[in-house]
């Protein structure tokens, strides 16, 4: 399964370079931000990330709250995509 996953915004290399680096659950990796070119996207904002993608900024409680449901899907749906997060990555 792949969902779009919730990651805190942790660094930006090179503001130039449509990428960030993220965060979920302590788990960090690039992705691009191509497609929020217009968001003005700052270390600490959250955005939805599927495969490699940030595809929309979201609030931290929108974050929150969509992790908390990921989590309670069971059949260890979270640690399944931690993984797939944590082992793919962007050029």
């Amino acid at each position: 399964m792949c969902l779009g996953v919730p990651a805190e915004v942790v660094a930006i290399p090179d503001p130039q370079v449509p990428r960030a680096t993220v965060a979920i659950s302590g788990v960090e990796r690039v992705v691009a931000t191509d497609l929020l070119m217009d968001d003005d996207l700052g270390v600490g904002d959250w955005v939805l990330v599927h495969v490699g993608f940030a595809l929309s900024k979201i609030d931290a409680d929108e974050a929150a709250i969509t992790l908390d449901q990921i989590k309670r899907l069971g059949n260890n749906t979270f640690e399944d995509e931690l993984a797939s997060f944590a082992s793919t990555t962007i050029e």
